[in-house]
């Protein structure tokens, strides 16, 4: 898991007594990135030798299921043997080195600015944000850093003493255990889980949308869809793939844009100031009274006979 930034300052309940913090649980593909993490660095993984182009082939294939099928208990499960059986004897190291090399290149294109929006405000707001995901801790991790993230969940290979992937897996980030994950964390951070929000594109994921209070479908398969219907669930479509360096840019451009607003409309101040002291010295009174209207500050002008 990442490292947790420091706790933002708690709103006040009543009193002393101090507010239980809130969080925010973001699923990662789909919801967070437009498909797949293990998908989009299969090209770095060819590149490095550790996939065949049969291997990519067969990547492809499944990713077109995932997107159009949705993640079915099934399709997950052949999709988690498969990643198994194809990385057993890979070095994590490697691939550890891969992910933080390409995530840039790799991943950085396909999150949504949507999602990006809702982790600032969130953050804004003071709650831990999360990100749970089943694909590997390997790309969740590197991600959830590029990202700005309090914390991950996410699903872990098993490994030999050499340091290679044994073709096991230690814990498995999926359904149930994702919710059992999330409440170790709320316990961990005193996080009052009936306040807080959580993020999902699949109906898998309904343990994970119904341990908190807030639960929201995001670009929702069919079955999720129905069942945000049913409960009256938020629902929201995330449609507008951004890279992250540009949205940053484009905030701080923002920024500079509004600065030199509060900057024009100060030195406006200052020149009517100036003004108005000007015309005070030279005309007294009447000086003053003609700045004012001037500069439309006389609400009562209609009113003054002078």
């Amino acid at each position: 898991m990442t490292t947790p930034s420091a706790d933002p300052p708690r709103p006040a309940r009543g009193g002393d007594e101090p507010a239980r913090r809130e969080a925010a649980f973001f699923d990662l593909d789909k919801t967070v990135i437009a498909k797949a993490a293990m998908s989009a660095l299969r090209r770095p993984l060819y590149a490095e030798g550790l996939l065949s182009k049969r291997s990519i082939a067969r990547a492809v294939f499944i990713h077109l299921v995932y997107l159009h099928l949705g993640a079915s208990e099934q399709r997950l499960t052949r999709v988690r043997d498969s990643l198994l059986r194809l990385t057993k004897g890979w070095r994590r190291d490697q691939v550890l080195a891969i992910v933080e090399e390409t995530i840039e290149e790799a991943v950085e294109p396909i999150i949504y600015a949507e999602a990006l929006d809702l982790i600032e405000r969130h953050h804004d707001e003071g709650r831990l944000v999360v990100i749970v995901s089943a694909s590997p801790e390997e790309i969740v991790q590197p991600l959830g850093r590029h990202l700005g993230v309090d914390e991950t969940i996410a699903s872990r290979a098993e490994i030999d003493a050499d340091g290679r992937y044994t073709g096991a897996m230690a814990f498995y980030a999926y359904g149930p255990y994702k919710a059992q994950a999330m409440r170790e964390i709320a316990e961990r951070y005193d996080i009052d889980l009936e306040a807080s929000y959580a993020y999902s594109d699949s109906y898998t994921d309904v343990p994970m949308l119904e341990a908190v209070g807030h639960p929201v479908a995001v670009n929702p398969d069919r079955v999720l869809a129905r069942l945000a219907r049913d409960r009256s669930w938020d629902v929201r479509h995330f449609v507008r793939p951004v890279r992250l360096r540009d949205q940053v840019r484009d905030r701080m451009r923002d920024g500079r844009v509004h600065a030199l607003s509060r900057v024009a409309l100060s030195l406006l101040a200052i020149g009517a100031t100036a003004i108005g002291l000007w015309l005070g010295r030279v005309h007294g009174p009447a000086g003053i009274r003609l700045a004012v209207r001037v500069l439309g500050l006389d609400p009562g002008r209609s009113g003054d006979r002078t």
